[in-house]
């Protein structure tokens, strides 16, 4: 059994980005490479010093929905706030209420002319299933909805938000946090790595609160992981394993392209789990990704990726030398 707190750090708070960078591509980049040990400090627009004729560059075009919903009981105008967070059948949608207590089954919440939802069933957790009274649900969520910023990001100036927290490529909607790994990307960059012979190719993972809930169990091999929606296409799956036949590289953008690509055998939901001394890879053979959370499933299968010792060496490196963590933070490259 592997003991949670094997993967704890101590990160002081100031390193926790609460603003993206100006420019998307002048994050910085951390580059590891396993086969020396070597790490380098660049910047994102370096990335192209890396790749190489033939590689494949997978990314995740999940677009983050206007998830966060803040409405009113009807009867008594209680303020209840909802995260909707996947969707179990047409205008169906399982969601994180806060708090929960306010609710019970049959209440309906409104948030504004012509959308509200009725509480179907109270879960565990403060999880509720919601039915939605809406025309036009996807156009509703963009009016009212908000973007489900994560909760270390302590700031009321949102605006931004909206657009900043999506990777150019977003584009299927469905998400409740940004694919972040991605957000370093710009339209110019990904021309310019096409056109060295990078080929680019887009499976879509929607992430869900099952990315970032706690690791609460004493041993990681206890942990459970939500089911999460994923979608490869059969070009892409032809791509990625052709490259893979023919020994070329398939680069990550980020742990949700991992988790949809080592997926594929699956039907469109995955909940595997990658940690020290569990499955092993069999289709990325480099990633790119950000700093995540101590004691995350995130921070797990990076661990897999590479040795765990190694890993929280690297970041205590990238605390040194100031490096931005977490969502809007800075970036790492691991070859």
């Amino acid at each position: 059994m592997t003991d949670i707190s094997l993967f704890s750090y101590d990160l002081p708070e100031e390193l926790i980005a609460q603003y993206p960078a100006e420019r998307r591509e002048t994050s910085r980049l951390l580059v590891a490479d396993r086969a020396t040990g070597g790490i380098e400090h660049r910047l994102f627009s370096d990335l192209p010093e890396y790749l190489r004729e033939g590689d494949v560059l997978v990314l995740n075009d999940s677009r983050v929905m206007k998830a966060r919903l803040i409405g009113e009981k009807e009867g008594t105008g209680a303020r209840v706030e909802l995260l909707i967070t996947k969707e179990l059948c047409e205008k169906y949608w399982e969601a994180l209420a806060r708090p929960a207590k306010r609710l019970r089954a049959g209440d309906r919440v409104s948030f504004g002319e012509g959308f509200s939802c009725i509480v179907e069933e109270k879960g565990a957790e403060g999880f509720v299933s919601l039915l939605f009274d809406s025309e036009d649900f996807p156009g509703d969520l963009e009016r009212y909805g908000h973007t489900p910023l994560p909760p270390y990001i302590r700031r009321d100036d949102r605006e931004e938000d909206a657009e900043r927290y999506q990777t150019v490529y977003a584009n299927e909607p469905g998400s409740v946090a940004a694919p972040t790994a991605g957000l370093h990307f710009t339209d110019e960059l990904l021309e310019h790595v096409r056109g060295m012979g990078v080929e680019t190719v887009f499976v879509t993972l929607h992430v869900g609160l099952g990315t970032f809930k706690p690791v609460q169990t004493g041993s990681i091999e206890d942990h459970k992981m939500h089911d999460e929606f994923f979608r490869i296409g059969e070009e892409a799956r032809q791509r990625i394993g052709l490259a893979k036949t023919e020994g070329r590289r398939v680069i990550c953008v980020g742990t949700t392209s991992v988790r949809a690509v080592e997926s594929a055998g699956s039907e469109e939901s995955t909940d595997i789990f990658f940690y020290p001394g569990g499955r092993e890879f069999k289709i990325a053979d480099a990633l790119i990704t950000n700093f995540h959370l101590p004691k995350s499933t995130l921070l797990m299968l990076v661990s897999a990726f590479y040795e765990r010792e190694k890993l929280l060496k690297i970041y205590r490196e990238a605390i040194k030398e100031k490096y931005r963590f977490f969502s809007y933070g800075d970036s790492m490259l691991i070859l």
